[in-house]
């Protein structure tokens, strides 16, 4: 497993793409996103899907990634905190049940037999949030994180479009 995080527009995604196809020709990519009833965002996933060519094996998974078939596949999950929303909104803003939640996910995508490249973003990073539930969600995506990156074999920061290795050896 190879944990990418970083800030917005950092490079996460492409970098965990291009990787994915130098490892195989036939990736797949985890959308965990719901579709939000918005035109920005409609066009934010228009970009994404234009960024694969017909190599890829596309996917779109809310909540349950553990449930799909990955084994001996090269995946590029994008991304855990869009995937940490949708609990977060579906257990009613309870930071400890959505933990609980995400961590038996994790531990469950663990036991698959796939090449994992899991995207997520140091949101904690910016500027502190507004609002209660705002707060709440950088914890829950704070702690998350370091869940997901003890995990991995790997763990890359892009700063700027360039792999920072934190974790592991240098890809």
């Amino acid at each position: 497993m190879i944990f990418i995080t970083g800030g917005a527009r950092s490079g996460k995604s492409r970098y965990a793409q291009e990787l994915a196809l130098q490892w195989n020709n036939n990736p797949v990519y985890v959308a965990t996103s719901r579709k939000w009833d918005d035109e920005e965002f409609r066009q934010r996933v228009q970009r994404h899907r234009q960024e694969r060519d017909h190599r890829w094996t596309s996917l779109e998974e809310e909540k349950y990634l553990s449930r799909l078939e990955l084994d001996k596949r090269v995946v590029v999950i994008d991304c855990v905190t869009l995937w940490l929303t949708n609990f977060f909104i579906d257990l009613k803003y309870d930071v400890n049940a959505c933990l609980d939640a995400c961590k038996e996910e994790i531990d469950a995508l663990c036991q698959k037999e796939a090449t994992l490249l899991i995207i997520s973003n140091e949101i904690g990073m910016g500027v502190h949030a507004e609002t209660e539930i705002g707060r709440k969600f950088t914890d829950l995506q704070g702690w998350m994180n370091q869940y997901v990156a003890a995990k991995a074999d790997q763990v890359l920061l892009m700063v700027s479009g360039i792999p920072v290795t934190i974790k592991g050896s240098s890809i």
